[in-house]
């Protein structure tokens, strides 16, 4: 009973706030050591498939692929011509604390793209590649849509972000391009709201 208790208020807590996102001024804490990070030193030994990288799309000569989905988001994401690069986020660090009910977790979402969308900088896109859609999976993207996102971009150290959960395997290509699409004709803030 006490983790339903918790995940319930944890809900009702991100429902105010996702409701009051323009009173409040969320801002995100930053790893004190490695407060941009860096895919510099990025090696390491994987067993796991990979897929191989155009080197004019990413700067890693491999993607680490967990499933089949993961391989192809990387040639749509290739392929794309509004993605200026792209980098999957394996061996990179880059972590997002979430709660789910009461115990902390950390979540690694799967790729990072730097998108271009009609502004003088680049929109960072985290894209999550989702099949099974459980209940950790919604607090994931509860957490960026509620927290980190709107916790960076207010900081305003880091240039724009931007969170998308891609759940069917045959529509990636159309919901990667609705996505970079609503940012360059109704704004990526207006976007990100309609998406909660």
């Amino acid at each position: 009973m006490r983790e339903m208790a918790d995940k319930a208020c944890g809900r009702i807590q991100s429902a105010i706030l996702l409701g009051s996102q323009e009173d409040q001024h969320i801002l995100a804490i930053l790893d004190p050591y490695n407060s941009s990070g860096s895919s510099s030193a990025v090696a390491f030994n994987s067993s796991k498939p990979t897929w191989t990288t155009d080197p004019e799309k990413s700067h890693l000569n491999l993607v680490v692929t967990d499933s089949e989905w993961e391989a192809e988001f990387a040639r749509i994401a290739e392929e794309h011509p509004a993605v200026l690069s792209y980098v999957k986020n394996q061996g990179l660090g880059f972590e997002v604390p979430y709660l789910k009910g009461a115990s902390s977790h950390r979540y690694l979402p799967d790729f990072i793209l730097q998108v271009n969308d009609g502004k003088p900088d680049p929109l960072n896109l985290i894209v999550e590649i989702k099949g099974f859609r459980g209940e950790d999976a919604k607090e994931k993207a509860l957490t960026m849509h509620t927290y980190w996102i709107p916790g960076i971009n207010h900081l305003a150290t880091h240039g724009r972000w931007a969170f998308l959960e891609i759940t069917q395997p045959f529509s990636m290509d159309a919901d990667l391009s609705d996505h970079i699409n609503a940012a360059l004709t109704i704004g990526i803030e207006n976007w990100e709201r309609r998406a909660d």
